[in-house]
């Protein structure tokens, strides 16, 4: 075992507390990783006041890191020590089901191993996450970070951006598709890059106007203001994919009424309780899916891509001792658009 400062729960609080923990002996496949950046998540909150199912006493959340190989078990062919690495909510699975055959590990029959409050396929333990100065990952769910992205602004690829880019991918988004981003926060503003990026003509849909010019500033064409309502009529039946990344309960009815025939709407904020008029599907035929994160073989896509259009998130960054601030901040909507910790001021001093 080796031991690490992190930053850890002892209730539903946000403040966290400055704690050492003990990491893992690298077994085979493993490697250790120097964690440099970990962007904060809108489910870090959800898990920290025990709205997830996991335990909140002892939780070090973190889920999307950017870092440094320190040491790689003698089974590892794909890093060496001093390569950069991105890590993202998966960092195990079963390797045998249909779901992992096919690199949707996300989706893995017997439950994906999530970075922080899951349960170890090997020693049962819980997993503890990224608000920590290093991490030991099995080296299968570590990817290269490309060298033009920046690291600090990458790291909200591995959930932010994966979560946005998986429901593109399966609904065929590219020229010609027009997509819709429900949110402009963490998740909606990498949606909007990556959706034009793939081509296809982006609307934001906000409940203030006061989005507009970031809107146009990310690529979008334009905003539609779900709040007007000659507005949404003017919208009726306009588009193809709907990326809802709204975490607040809300009324899908108006966003479905929004979509082409066949048109999808993928919900992809996690609001905790939700409901859907069928007759609201029924008419136009409309799908309704979601989507949680992503599998191997999409998040290296999604690494190459980025990297091939420059894309990484807007971020604000902070040093870790700051989790609380950016946690308070991010619970109120202030943030532009994700707050990324730097690990760095956890090294003994």
């Amino acid at each position: 075992m080796t031991t690490t400062f992190a930053w850890q729960s002892t209730g539903n609080s946000t403040a966290l507390s400055k704690v050492t923990i003990e990491r893992r002996d690298l077994r085979d496949d493993d490697i250790a990783v120097q964690v440099d950046f970990c962007g904060v998540c809108h489910s870090d909150l959800h898990a920290l006041h025990g709205l997830t199912g996991k335990p909140t006493n002892g939780l070090v959340p973190g889920h999307e890191f950017t870092g440094t190989v320190t040491a790689t078990g003698p089974a590892v062919t794909g890093f060496a020590v001093g390569d950069k690495v991105a890590v993202g909510t998966v960092v195990d699975s079963c390797g045998e089901c249909a779901m992992c055959r096919i690199g949707q590990e996300n989706f893995c029959y017997q439950g994906p191993i999530t970075t922080y409050g899951g349960t170890d396929r090997i020693d049962g333990t819980t997993t503890l996450g990224a608000y920590s100065r290093s991490y030991v990952v099995r080296s299968k769910f570590a990817y290269p970070l490309p060298a033009g992205l920046d690291p600090a602004a990458a790291a909200p690829l591995m959930c932010a951006g994966i979560t946005m880019w998986e429901p593109m991918r399966a609904a065929g988004v590219g020229p010609g598709s027009r997509v819709a981003v429900a949110g402009l926060g963490g998740l909606g503003h990498l949606g909007v890059k990556l959706a034009v990026a793939l081509g296809a003509e982006v609307t934001v849909l906000s409940r203030t106007a006061d989005k507009a010019a970031n809107a146009r500033e990310l690529g979008a064409a334009g905003l539609v203001l779900t709040t007007d309502e000659s507005q949404m009529k003017q919208g009726f039946g306009r588009f193809d994919l709907i990326l809802d990344t709204i975490a607040a309960q809300h009324d899908f009815s108006p966003l479905l009424r929004l979509l082409t025939l066949q048109g999808t709407l993928s919900i992809l904020g996690a609001p905790l309780e939700t409901s859907v008029r069928i007759m609201d599907l029924t008419f136009g035929r409309k799908n309704l899916t979601s989507s949680g994160t992503g599998g191997t073989r999409h998040t290296a896509e999604l690494l190459a891509f980025a990297a091939e259009h420059a894309i990484t998130a807007d971020i604000e960054l902070l040093p870790s001792a700051r989790v609380e601030e950016a946690l308070t901040r991010l619970e109120k909507g202030d943030v532009r658009y994700r707050f990324v910790l730097d690990m760095s001021d956890l090294d003994p001093r």
